[in-house]
């Protein structure tokens, strides 16, 4: 897959796959949170067109 310009790195597409939907975060965005491979986040809503990834607390 071709990288994107720098102007449209945040700009992603939504996937679906066997009835999952999914959208891949910017390896920037990882690093720069501490976040691995599998670790647990939680989604919510915030408002009608937006939602909140937080990581995981017990």
């Amino acid at each position: 897959m071709p990288r994107r310009k720098l102007s449209n790195r945040d700009i992603r597409n939504i996937q679906k796959s066997h009835g999952t939907y999914y959208i891949s975060i910017p390896i920037e965005i990882m690093r720069d949170l501490g976040w691995k491979e599998r670790q647990k986040v939680r989604v919510r809503r915030s408002g009608k067109k937006k939602i909140i990834i937080s990581d995981w607390e017990q």
